[in-house]
């Protein structure tokens, strides 16, 4: 079976979009205006049921959302994208991230089909285009984190980045910096996103901005406070227009105790767009320095954001809630 983290942690993240091209919806959705792009996806399917940006914009928005029970229905907009439009990547890329997400909620032998439709999915969006860095990045995660009897392994991972890397370097040293966070080599992986320069091509910013995610809480995990604060205040000075800067450097600091200078991180990521993890994580330090009322309002809008809470802070939130109203 897959194993949780590998396609939520590339689908519904701080740097949620992976797919290949911007389409026209696509300005809308980077700007989180979630509403007006679905008025706008829903107009132009009136006037064009089966138009492919249209298709792929319901279908992201769904992502979005992060409501599991909505995922079948985001299976069927990506069937209707492939049938309408099959030369379209993007289609073939969502259809296979939404595979890869019922894999992670599936019994083993259920998991090992939807694997398999994955596989062929992202395969078949990056033969349409080899651009495509958002399937490239799904894959390389699938290889990473999928048991050998599903087809995964850091072999493959390996053999991927170096066949990656004959079309892109870029993309290739990216990957090999997600591989190498995974190996726990977290020095070198350091290094490679530090140092790397994307072009500013908005593809590979997205993949960029998913590694120094994953790199930064890597070393949160590990204790290591102050190559965490570096990573995290590069993504600042690169994307002052994300939150994963803010909300890193305040995890950061909330990790170590420091739950007053914290919060003030935690509030600037909000400001750039709020999420659950953020204000649970800036519910927790209000409730610690006795800011009773306003803990209780994060916690509540920590619980009613989506995407929503896992199920571990989920459970967490709604008990401090009720300590904290009794």
């Amino acid at each position: 079976m897959l194993k949780k983290t590998t396609l939520i942690a590339t689908i519904i993240t701080l740097s949620f979009s992976q797919l290949a091209e911007a389409h026209e919806f696509d300005s809308l959705l980077k700007a989180r205006k979630y509403v007006e792009a679905e008025k706008a996806a829903n107009a132009r399917l009136q006037a064009s049921p089966n138009h492919p940006d249209a298709l792929a914009a319901k279908t992201e928005l769904i992502l979005i959302e992060g409501k599991e029970s909505r995922l079948d229905e985001a299976l069927k907009l990506a069937e209707q994208c492939i049938n309408a439009n099959p030369k379209f990547s993007e289609c073939y890329e969502l259809h296979g991230n939404i595979n890869g997400l019922k894999a992670q909620r599936a019994s083993v032998f259920t998991a090992m089909s939807y694997a398999n439709k994955f596989k062929d999915s992202i395969r078949k969006a990056m033969e349409l285009d080899p651009n495509n860095f958002g399937a490239r990045f799904s894959m390389l995660q699938f290889y990473i984190q999928a048991p050998k009897v599903v087809g995964g392994g850091k072999k493959n991972a390996e053999e991927f980045i170096a066949d990656t890397s004959k079309t892109n370097p870029v993309a290739a040293t990216l990957f090999q910096a997600q591989l190498d966070i995974a190996n726990d080599n977290l020095a070198k992986a350091q290094s490679i996103a530090l140092s790397v320069n994307t072009a500013n091509i908005e593809g590979l910013n997205r993949i960029h901005r998913s590694v120094l995610t994953s790199l930064g809480h890597s070393f949160i995990n590990n204790k290591k406070y102050s190559e965490a604060d570096k990573v995290f205040t590069d993504a600042n000075l690169r994307y002052p227009d994300f939150p994963l800067g803010n909300f890193g450097l305040g995890k950061s600091l909330q990790e170590q105790g420091k739950q007053k200078e914290a919060i003030a991180y935690f509030e600037k990521a909000i400001a750039i767009e709020a999420s659950a993890a953020a204000y649970f994580r800036l519910a927790k330090a209000q409730q610690s320095l006795g800011e009773k009322a306003k803990a209780i309002s994060n916690f509540e809008k920590a619980l009613n954001s989506q995407p929503g809470l896992p199920k571990a802070s989920k459970s967490e939130a709604e008990e401090q809630l009720k300590t904290l109203k009794s």
